[in-house]
């Protein structure tokens, strides 16, 4: 899918690859790339129409340390790629160990597990302790960092777009993924929500890491959906989740879903 403008000066790439979103922001000498995905001719193509664009890659950000949310081509150049602390030091952590490739392997989609970039997996260098607004020269960006979904995980507010991108939560199309290796996933979870509602009225549009690009009537509804799954999975009930039911846009959610209350009984 080409670029799309869905704000002043904020782009949005659609992979194929579960409807990953890559954003991009232009800035006073080129642009901020934000989870760059999925395939290697996607990030190619992706890197020719920034070129186009006039607009080379001077700095990239990853929301956080899961391996579709991490990724990087040649093409893109060798702009610095920042993270969380604890994003940076989980995704080193990980390429640090004796094969971790083909621990890897089996979270890959099958039908894209060749086409995908491993070469410069990982290489995220992490923000300084305490930094609240993201360091690069171009719009004012604020860094939320929350433990829901995994270790370090931060959205951004583009705050003059008023676009707020959210990692892998707030989707239409995915549920919430707890982080199953957190002390209290579940608190973790609604206390993150609780703070995008709390800047709610700040944001136009959100863009989620997989699924639609929406409008702050959108987030409201998704914070109300991803709020009473978390709350029926800490009080015992079977959620009302269109995301789940049998009309699920992707099929193997429910599966999901049933691996998270496993997960969570046991524990």
């Amino acid at each position: 899918m080409p670029l799309q403008e869905i704000a002043d000066g904020v782009l949005v790439h659609q992979s194929e690859c579960i409807q990953s979103n890559a954003v991009i922001v232009r800035g006073d000498a080129g642009a901020l790339l934000i989870d760059p995905g999925i395939t290697r001719d996607e990030l190619a193509g992706m890197a020719r129409e920034l070129d186009e664009r006039g607009l080379p890659v001077v700095a990239g950000f990853a929301t956080h340390p899961d391996w579709d949310h991490v990724l990087w081509h040649p093409a893109l150049g060798h702009a610095p790629r920042s993270g969380t602390a604890a994003c940076a030091a989980t995704i080193r952590e990980f390429v640090g160990r004796d094969g971790w490739q083909a621990e890897l392997a089996d979270y890959l989609p099958p039908e894209f597990a060749d086409d995908i970039p491993m070469e410069l997996l990982g290489d995220i260098t992490p923000l300084a302790a305490g930094a609240v607004t993201l360091p690069w020269a171009g719009p004012r960006i604020r860094i939320i960092e929350h433990r829901a979904h995994a270790p370090g995980h931060a959205a951004l507010l583009i705050e003059d777009a008023g676009v707020l991108v959210a990692g892998d939560m707030l989707s239409d199309v995915l549920i919430p993924f707890l982080d199953l290796d957190a002390a209290q996933p579940l608190d973790d979870y609604l206390g993150a929500l609780t703070r995008f509602e709390e800047m709610a009225d700040a944001v136009r549009t959100i863009v989620p890491g997989h699924g639609s690009v929406g409008d702050g009537q959108a987030l409201r509804a998704r914070l109300a959906l991803d709020r009473a799954y978390i709350e029926a999975l800490r009080d015992g009930r079977e959620p009302d989740d269109p995301r789940t039911g049998p009309d699920a846009p992707l099929d193997w959610m429910p599966d999901v879903h049933d691996g998270q209350v496993q997960r969570l009984g046991v524990r």
